[in-house]
């Protein structure tokens, strides 16, 4: 029988105003069970309760710091070695650090005051509670000193050391429209494809949509078409892990064309099967697809185009 392994547990510390809170909402993205502030007497109920479904697997953190109800750091180390050496979970803490000039710049900024200096200067709480803090220190398996970190940056650190890289992809949505029936609010990248040669001045090709051959063909054979799609599907696969160390749970990429049926469409398509070859897994929506075509959205056709069709 396959011994049952506890989720990992994460102590999340340091000190006020390093950057505790930024840490436990990344967690929280990352699909982690996240309890802020807990009275260290309820730690040990916390982890003895039974979980349910999802919450069964969950990795958990808890974030405790001076704050916290009956917080002592030697307590608190007490506590770490008794739940490690009662083996079946994973447990770690992690600390925040921060140089004590940048805490009193950032509480001078906030306008907070030191919860260990309320009525003193920022320096001396800063100070006590860096003595008070430096056993857990020095306990912690991982350590993250933000002084120089931006927000931004402390984010990226806490998805690498502990996001699951296999899961950690953004929900990616390939989107194409008609700029004629408005632009889409939610897009990230827009991309324009009206400089392509325009099916729908073709009678024939004029009633279908992006997605038949014969109005693919049509695109295709734009000289335009070949080179700028192909820069523009690179753009996209440079872009694509920028997004995810950036952290953003969400991309939509936009393609559009004057109604949202052809050019759009037909671009929409190829860059989404590009990106399901370089391993993403997008959805593809075509927003305005069943659209009737209106020459009234369409406007005139150039000087130049036949009956044949021509660029527009």
């Amino acid at each position: 029988m396959t011994e049952k392994t506890e989720p990992r547990l994460l102590l999340v510390t340091g000190l006020s105003g390093a950057g505790k809170s930024t840490v436990l909402k990344v967690l929280e993205d990352l699909g982690w069970e996240v309890v802020d502030n807990l009275p260290l007497s309820l730690l040990e109920a916390l982890i003895a309760a039974p979980a349910k479904g999802s919450e069964a697997t969950r990795p958990l953190a808890v974030g405790i710091d001076s704050r916290s109800r009956g917080f002592k750091p030697a307590g608190l180390v007490k506590q770490i070695k008794a739940l490690r050496e009662a083996g079946g979970r994973d447990v770690q803490t992690l600390f925040i650090d921060c140089a004590g000039a940048e805490l009193e710049r950032r509480f001078s900024e906030t306008r907070r005051r030191h919860p260990l200096a309320e009525d003193r200067p920022a320096a001396d709480g800063i100070a006590r509670e860096r003595e008070m803090m430096e056993s857990l220190r020095r306990w912690a398996e991982h350590v993250i000193d933000t002084t120089n970190y931006s927000s931004n940056d402390l984010q990226q650190e806490v998805r690498q050391r502990f996001g699951d890289t296999d899961t950690d992809e953004p929900v990616l949505t390939i989107l194409s429209f008609g700029f004629a029936r408005g632009l889409p609010r939610n897009a990230d990248l827009v991309f324009d494809m009206r400089y392509l040669r325009n099916p729908h001045w073709d009678p024939k090709l004029r009633p279908g949509t992006g997605l038949d051959p014969e109005v693919a063909a049509y695109v295709i054979a734009d000289p335009a078409y070949e080179d700028s799609v192909a820069q523009i599907e690179q753009l996209i696969l440079t872009l694509l892990p920028r997004y995810r160390a950036e952290g953003k749970s969400y991309v939509t990429i936009a393609f559009g064309c004057t109604g949202g049926r052809h050019r759009s469409v037909h671009v929409a398509d190829r860059v989404a099967r590009t990106l399901r070859t370089a391993g993403h897994e997008p959805t593809v929506t075509h927003r305005n697809l069943d659209s009737a075509p209106q020459d009234g959205l369409e406007g005139k056709p150039p000087p130049t185009a036949s009956a044949s069709g021509g660029n527009i």
